[in-house]
């Protein structure tokens, strides 16, 4: 392979860095990993606090470097390792994460922690110039233009691991990267799967639990994420970097649900023609190609049995039952540091919402109220986008204390 692809499987596996190892996206990439050991080696795994699961990760992969972000919880790991006898760098804090992005033996950078917190380390990777493999979209909904200016100047490779931006990405014609504008495509529709709460009555959707609101219908996935699919701001969120990634008006982007989640999303040509990714609903798949891009490898996730599935549906979206998804559009109409403060408020009241002090249709409200209250704001430094991500969580915060009831 050339080494434009960031590294030579003909002569040595891959050096891989997973940010986020313990949870739904890490998890599925090690397993993908493990099938082709000549292929890819393990360098470094992060995580938060976790210390159990990343310890047997440990144990299992052998990386050369550990983080973990919390202090304690590293050093619960290093006195576990030591009394395993094994030699594993831990380091604690969040400028450890950014520091082994630019590990020479790293190839490529798996980029799976949740929320906000992915955007520094994932800006460093694309400045170490890495193969990233994107799972995070935080990082590109907050920092949209920031963060695309960055891939163009190091001129790093970037692939989407979102089973809908990947399948996207399948679709567009050969040699597009991500930021470019690719040739002869019309339209782009995101599919949608409607989320755990898809058939409830809307007038019970305040009566919703957090559990009813994370038993998602066709994907495992974490607690937060699993909500924002419920309330569709996780389509939302994907609707803007779908817009930063392909290069498209908001106007050639379209979202369907899509109930069986059999087709990931599809690309519309200038004539007429509609190319489709279809595959199981399983995060193996994406990650998988990634890894591999621009080859193919082979993993454990059965191949899509369309008579299994008997017929595959599509409906227009109800913004009434969605009304996250129109915040999403008018935070991009907006631009500047509208997307900040979006993603910033909803990762507030979601997290209000698992803890139960507000109800769900309370999210919807909270991320609305926080978005018309702050002002407008061009963003086009890091620093910038940093200070309104923390001042939208402090107005988030005091809107939940003052004007939301405890359920």
């Amino acid at each position: 392979m050339n080494n434009t692809y960031g590294f030579d499987q003909n002569t040595s596996a891959a050096g891989i860095l997973i940010y986020g190892s313990t949870g739904s996206i890490g998890l599925n990439t090690l397993s993908v990993i493990e099938q082709h050991p000549d292929r890819f080696r393990i360098v470094a795994l992060t995580a938060h606090s976790q210390v159990q699961r990343m310890f047997e990760q440990c144990l299992k992969y052998h990386p050369d470097y550990v983080v973990l972000t919390q202090e304690a919880a590293a050093i619960q790991l290093r006195m576990r390792l030591k009394e395993a006898q094994q030699t594993i760098e831990v380091l604690s804090g969040t400028n450890a994460l950014q520091e082994l992005a630019y590990l020479a033996q790293v190839d490529i950078v798996v980029a799976a922690i949740v929320g906000s917190a992915g955007l520094l380390p994932t800006l460093a990777a694309i400045r170490a110039k890495k193969r990233v493999l994107l799972a995070n979209k935080e990082a590109l909904v907050m920092a949209g233009q920031f963060f695309m200016d960055a891939l163009r100047h190091y001129q790093t490779i970037l692939l989407p691991v979102d089973s809908e931006h990947n399948a996207i990405f399948q679709c567009l014609p050969d040699g597009f990267r991500c930021g470019n504008q690719p040739e002869g495509v019309e339209r782009i529709i995101l599919t949608a799967s409607g989320g755990a709460l898809r058939d409830l009555p809307i007038r019970a959707l305040e009566h919703a639990t957090p559990q009813q609101a994370c038993q998602h219908p066709t994907w495992i996935m974490g607690s937060k994420i699993s909500v924002d699919s419920a309330t569709l701001m996780n389509k939302g969120f994907e609707l803007i970097e779908a817009y930063w990634l392909f290069n498209l008006s908001l106007s050639k982007i379209e979202i369907l649900i899509h109930p069986q989640s059999v087709i990931h999303s599809l690309v519309g040509y200038l004539d007429g023609s509609l190319l489709a990714q279809l595959a199981n609903p399983d995060m193996r798949i994406p990650i998988a190609y990634c890894l591999a891009w621009p080859q193919r490898i082979a993993h454990r996730v059965p191949a899509c049995d369309l008579l299994a599935y008997g017929k595959l549906e599509f409906k227009a979206v109800d913004t009434r039952r969605y009304p996250c998804l129109n915040l999403a559009y008018e935070a991009i109409r907006i631009g500047g540091n509208a997307a900040t403060i979006l993603n910033a408020a909803n990762e507030v009241a979601v997290q209000a919402f698992l803890d139960q002090r507000i109800v769900f249709t309370q999210i919807a409200q909270i991320n609305q109220t926080v978005l018309e209250r702050l002002p407008y704001r061009e963003i086009s430094e890091l620093e910038l986008i940093l200070e309104e991500d923390r001042l939208a969580r402090e107005t988030a915060l005091s809107i939940l204390a003052q004007q939301f009831s405890v359920v």
